[in-house]
């Protein structure tokens, strides 16, 4: 594995993503910030916060996999909420654990959750990109 994740002493301890991620890979994929679309283009879970974050993760798993990678390998997430709000979190993180169970581990490398006016269209709510890196 190219990632190792870690929360060094001194910083919080934040169960939802580690703090540092240690990169010994050689290889970068940059995966585009993804969206609640399925495969065709349709939104997922329109007007579902938890329903859209999990999609967006499922796509970005399938970026990496068309790389040869995985969760695993991610080193850095950013995330983009409209109208982000932190009552918001309990349904962000509802998302990302039925993602991380369809995917079999919980993704928490480091992150970056920015709240935004929007997005592409007005269905999204939220949109996820990824660095990962590959041996």
């Amino acid at each position: 594995m190219a990632i190792t994740l870690v929360n060094p002493e001194g910083l919080p301890r934040i169960d939802a993503y580690r703090q540092v991620a240690i990169a010994r890979g050689s290889r970068l994929v940059f995966v585009a910030g993804q969206v609640a679309w399925d495969a065709d283009g349709v939104t997922v879970g329109e007007g579902d916060l938890a329903a859209q974050v999990e999609q967006c993760y499922l796509n970005v798993a399938t970026a990496l996999a068309a790389a040869g990678g995985t969760f695993d390998d991610v080193a850095k997430l950013t995330v983009y909420v409209v109208d982000w709000t932190p009552d918001k979190m309990p349904l962000f993180l509802a998302g990302a654990a039925r993602a991380a169970a369809k995917l079999g581990g919980a993704p928490v490398p480091p992150g970056t959750l920015v709240g935004v006016a929007a997005l592409d269209i007005p269905a999204h709510l939220v949109e996820l990109e990824a660095t990962a890196v590959l041996s």
